[in-house]
C-alpha cells in the first residue's frame, strides 16, 4: 500500500494532467457534433482495422474446417452426377417399356473424410497415410478418391488411422476402360512420373483418341464405373502384340494430397459372400 501511495505522490502531476486531458477530449467530442463525428468516424475506421485482422486469422484456422465441408459437398454433387448417369443408362434400356421405376443402384455407396498425415510419390512403391481409422468404419479394401479422381485403395486399417496402397504404386492393378466405350483394361503405374499412368491391356480394336477420360470400370467393389481417372495422352506398345497400351495423364495431383474420400459399398459384403460361394 505504502509503493502505491508514493507511486501516486511521485507521478501525481502526470495523473492529473492525464485526468484533464481526458476530461477535455470528453467534453470536447460530447459537446461540439463536427469534432463528434471526427471521433466516430475515426473509432469505427480503428475498429473496422481491428475487427478485419482478428477475421482473416480465425479464417486461416478455419481452412481446415472449410476445406473438409467442401469435400463433403464435393462428395454429395459426385454421387449424384453418378446416380443420374446410372439412371440415364437404365432409362434408354427401358425406353420402350410399360413402367419405369427409379434405379436405387447408387444410393448403395457413401463416403467417409479423411486427411492424409503422410504421402510419398518419388518411390516404386508409393503409400498415403490418413487419420481415419477402423473407429470411424474404415475397411481394408475401401476406393480412396479426392475431388478430382482416383487416389488408390485402403490397405492396412488402424483404429486412429489407416494406410493407402498409392495409385503411384506398381503393386496396384486397377481396372479401367475408355468412357463412353466397353473396352477394359488394367491402369498401372510405370514409376516414372507422379502425373502418369499407363492403361495396358486394351483390345487391338478398342476405340479411342487423345483427350478422351479414362474412368473406373465398375468391375468390382472398390470404384463404382465411372469414377474419373485421367485423359488419354497417346498410344504405345503394349508387352503383348494382341493389345495396345494408351499413356494416361492422371487427374489427381498426389504432391498436393490434402482431404480425401473413402468410399463405403453397403452391399460389399454381401457381394464378397454370395461370389466365394459360387463354385
Amino acid at each position: 500500500m505504502r509503493n502505491l501511495l508514493n507511486f501516486i505522490v511521485r507521478y501525481s502531476a502526470w495523473i492529473l494532467f492525464i485526468i484533464y486531458v481526458v476530461v477535455s477530449c470528453i467534453l470536447l467530442f460530447n459537446s461540439n457534433p463536427y469534432q463528434h463525428h471526427i471521433y466516430l468516424t475515426s473509432a469505427n475506421a480503428m475498429s473496422a482495422a481491428v475487427y478485419g485482422a482478428t477475421n482473416n486469422v480465425t479464417s486461416y484456422f478455419h481452412l481446415r474446417d472449410i476445406n473438409e465441408d467442401l469435400q463433403r459437398r464435393n462428395a454429395d454433387l459426385e454421387m449424384e452426377v453418378l446416380a443420374l448417369k446410372h439412371q440415364i443408362s437404365r432409362y434408354r434400356e427401358m425406353a420402350y417399356a410399360d413402367t419405369m421405376s427409379v434405379d436405387s443402384a447408387m444410393m448403395r455407396y457413401s463416403f467417409i473424410i479423411a486427411t492424409v498425415i503422410n504421402n510419398s510419390v518419388n518411390r516404386p512403391f508409393n503409400y498415403i497415410t490418413i487419420e481415419k481409422g477402423e473407429l470411424d468404419g474404415v475397411k481394408p479394401e475401401m476406393g480412396v478418391v479426392d475431388q478430382n479422381g482416383v487416389v488408390g485403395i485402403v490397405n492396412i486399417v488402424g483404429p486412429h488411422t489407416a494406410r493407402v496402397i498409392s495409385l503411384l504404386n506398381s503393386h496396384l492393378r486397377l481396372s479401367c476402360k475408355v468412357k463412353g466405350h466397353d473396352q477394359v483394361g488394367s491402369l498401372v503405374w510405370d514409376g516414372k512420373s507422379p502425373s502418369e499412368a499407363i492403361l495396358e491391356e486394351l483390345p487391338r480394336h478398342a476405340v479411342y483418341a487423345p483427350g478422351d477420360t479414362i474412368v473406373t470400370s465398375g468391375y468390382s467393389t472398390v470404384f463404382p464405373e465411372g469414377v474419373p481417372v485421367g485423359v488419354v495422352r497417346h498410344s504405345m506398345k503394349d508387352h503383348d502384340e494382341n493389345f495396345v497400351a494408351l499413356r494416361v495423364d492422371l487427374f489427381t495431383d498426389f504432391t498436393t494430397l490434402s482431404t480425401v474420400r473413402l468410399i463405403r459399398d453397403s452391399l460389399k459384403e454381401e457381394l464378397m459372400e454370395v461370389e466365394q460361394t459360387i463354385d
